[in-house]
Protein backbone atom coordinates (compact mmCIF):
# COMPACT_ATOMS: atom_id res chain seq x y z
CA UNK A 1 0.00 0.00 0.00
CA UNK A 2 1.34 3.76 -1.28
CA UNK A 3 0.65 5.45 1.99
CA UNK A 4 1.79 8.90 3.19
CA UNK A 5 1.31 10.96 6.15
CA UNK A 6 -1.83 12.97 4.21
CA UNK A 7 -3.79 9.83 3.84
CA UNK A 8 -4.06 8.73 7.52
CA UNK A 9 -4.83 12.68 8.70
CA UNK A 10 -8.08 12.03 5.86
CA UNK A 11 -8.60 8.79 7.71
CA UNK A 12 -8.78 10.51 11.12
CA UNK A 13 -10.12 13.69 9.89
CA UNK A 14 -12.83 11.33 8.44
CA UNK A 15 -14.01 8.48 11.23
CA UNK A 16 -13.45 11.37 14.44
CA UNK A 17 -13.46 14.87 12.76
CA UNK A 18 -17.32 14.36 11.06
CA UNK A 19 -18.60 12.00 14.06
CA UNK A 20 -20.84 13.35 15.87
CA UNK A 21 -20.64 10.45 18.70
CA UNK A 22 -19.60 11.14 21.88
CA UNK A 23 -16.49 8.29 21.44
CA UNK A 24 -13.17 10.38 21.87
CA UNK A 25 -10.21 7.43 21.40
CA UNK A 26 -6.90 7.89 23.12
CA UNK A 27 -3.43 8.22 21.15
CA UNK A 28 -2.92 4.23 22.00
CA UNK A 29 -6.34 3.05 20.51
CA UNK A 30 -6.24 5.26 17.61
CA UNK A 31 -2.38 4.01 16.97
CA UNK A 32 -3.87 0.37 17.38
CA UNK A 33 -6.75 1.10 14.87
CA UNK A 34 -4.21 2.70 12.20
CA UNK A 35 -2.31 -0.30 12.63
CA UNK A 36 -5.29 -2.54 11.84
CA UNK A 37 -5.99 -0.60 9.16
CA UNK A 38 -2.71 -0.82 7.25
CA UNK A 39 -0.92 2.18 8.11
CA UNK A 40 3.03 1.78 8.69
CA UNK A 41 4.13 2.90 12.35
CA UNK A 42 6.48 5.22 11.22
CA UNK A 43 3.65 7.36 9.37
CA UNK A 44 1.60 6.57 11.99
CA UNK A 45 3.89 8.40 14.09
CA UNK A 46 4.38 11.26 11.15
CA UNK A 47 1.08 12.14 10.90
CA UNK A 48 0.61 12.46 15.28
CA UNK A 49 3.87 14.48 15.14
CA UNK A 50 2.22 16.70 12.23
CA UNK A 51 -1.46 16.98 14.36
CA UNK A 52 0.83 17.84 17.80
CA UNK A 53 2.78 20.76 15.13
CA UNK A 54 -0.95 22.12 14.03
CA UNK A 55 -2.10 21.93 17.56
CA UNK A 56 0.71 24.01 18.94
CA UNK A 57 0.49 26.46 16.17
CA UNK A 58 -3.48 27.04 16.80
CA UNK A 59 -2.94 27.23 20.44
CA UNK A 60 -0.01 29.88 20.10
CA UNK A 61 -2.07 31.89 17.66
CA UNK A 62 -5.28 31.70 20.16
CA UNK A 63 -2.99 32.62 23.24
CA UNK A 64 -1.45 35.69 21.06
CA UNK A 65 -4.94 37.30 20.94
CA UNK A 66 -4.54 37.25 16.96
CA UNK A 67 -6.79 39.91 15.27
CA UNK A 68 -7.90 38.25 12.54
CA UNK A 69 -6.84 40.76 10.04
CA UNK A 70 -7.12 40.30 6.24
CA UNK A 71 -5.58 41.38 3.68
CA UNK A 72 -1.99 41.64 1.98
CA UNK A 73 0.44 39.76 -0.30
CA UNK A 74 1.98 36.45 0.31
CA UNK A 75 5.33 36.28 -1.94
CA UNK A 76 5.81 32.28 -2.31
CA UNK A 77 9.22 31.23 -1.89
CA UNK A 78 10.56 28.77 -4.75
CA UNK A 79 10.29 25.81 -2.89
CA UNK A 80 6.64 26.57 -1.81
CA UNK A 81 5.97 27.05 -5.24
CA UNK A 82 7.22 23.68 -6.16
CA UNK A 83 5.74 22.00 -3.04
CA UNK A 84 2.35 23.80 -4.09
CA UNK A 85 0.81 24.02 -7.07
CA UNK A 86 -0.85 27.35 -8.89
CA UNK A 87 -4.50 25.77 -8.19
CA UNK A 88 -3.51 25.39 -5.03
CA UNK A 89 -1.99 28.87 -4.60
CA UNK A 90 -5.16 30.11 -5.97
CA UNK A 91 -7.92 28.29 -3.64
CA UNK A 92 -5.60 29.89 -0.86
CA UNK A 93 -6.16 33.19 -2.63
CA UNK A 94 -9.55 32.77 -2.93
CA UNK A 95 -10.23 31.56 0.57
CA UNK A 96 -8.28 34.76 1.58
CA UNK A 97 -10.59 36.85 -0.19
CA UNK A 98 -13.95 34.86 0.87
CA UNK A 99 -12.65 35.79 4.37
CA UNK A 100 -11.96 31.92 5.14
CA UNK A 101 -8.60 32.51 6.07
CA UNK A 102 -6.77 34.90 7.34
CA UNK A 103 -3.02 35.97 7.13
CA UNK A 104 -2.52 33.93 9.86
CA UNK A 105 -4.65 30.56 9.34
CA UNK A 106 -2.91 30.69 5.17
CA UNK A 107 0.60 30.90 6.94
CA UNK A 108 -0.28 28.10 9.61
CA UNK A 109 -1.90 26.16 6.00
CA UNK A 110 1.07 26.59 4.27
CA UNK A 111 3.70 25.27 6.93
CA UNK A 112 1.46 22.26 7.52
CA UNK A 113 1.27 21.85 3.73
CA UNK A 114 5.15 22.05 4.13
CA UNK A 115 5.26 19.74 6.71
CA UNK A 116 3.72 16.82 5.00
CA UNK A 117 7.22 16.33 3.90
CA UNK A 118 5.69 15.39 0.13
CA UNK A 119 7.67 16.45 -2.89
CA UNK A 120 4.25 17.99 -4.50
CA UNK A 121 1.31 18.12 -3.13
CA UNK A 122 -2.44 18.10 -5.22
CA UNK A 123 -5.48 20.54 -4.96
CA UNK A 124 -7.93 17.61 -3.27
CA UNK A 125 -4.98 17.07 -0.80
CA UNK A 126 -4.68 21.11 -0.12
CA UNK A 127 -8.35 21.16 0.84
CA UNK A 128 -8.06 18.37 3.44
CA UNK A 129 -5.07 20.51 4.88
CA UNK A 130 -7.16 23.42 4.87
CA UNK A 131 -10.16 21.94 6.34
CA UNK A 132 -7.62 20.13 9.28
CA UNK A 133 -6.31 23.82 9.74
CA UNK A 134 -9.38 25.69 10.09
CA UNK A 135 -11.01 22.62 12.45
CA UNK A 136 -7.71 23.71 14.90
CA UNK A 137 -7.17 27.01 14.16
CA UNK A 138 -11.08 27.94 14.78
CA UNK A 139 -12.32 29.47 18.19
CA UNK A 140 -13.86 26.09 19.03
CA UNK A 141 -16.48 26.25 16.43
CA UNK A 142 -15.24 23.62 14.56
CA UNK A 143 -15.42 23.20 11.03
CA UNK A 144 -18.61 25.21 9.53
CA UNK A 145 -21.00 23.52 6.66
CA UNK A 146 -20.06 27.00 4.74
CA UNK A 147 -16.04 26.16 5.06
CA UNK A 148 -16.45 22.46 4.25
CA UNK A 149 -18.76 23.52 1.66
CA UNK A 150 -16.17 26.47 0.04
CA UNK A 151 -13.18 24.02 0.52
CA UNK A 152 -14.45 20.72 -0.84
CA UNK A 153 -17.44 21.70 -3.21
CA UNK A 154 -15.58 24.70 -4.73
CA UNK A 155 -15.58 28.31 -4.32
CA UNK A 156 -19.35 29.02 -6.09
CA UNK A 157 -20.92 30.07 -3.26
CA UNK A 158 -18.24 32.41 -2.21
CA UNK A 159 -19.66 36.15 -3.59
CA UNK A 160 -17.99 39.53 -3.73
Amino acid sequence: MKENILDILIYLFENYMFDSGEFEPDQETLITELSQAGFDHLMIDQAFDWLENLATLAEDNRSEGNNHSYGGIRYYSKDELELISVEARGLILKLEQCGVLDHTSREIVISQIAALGAQSIDLEHVKWVILMVLSNYSDGDGVTELTESLVLDGLQSCAH
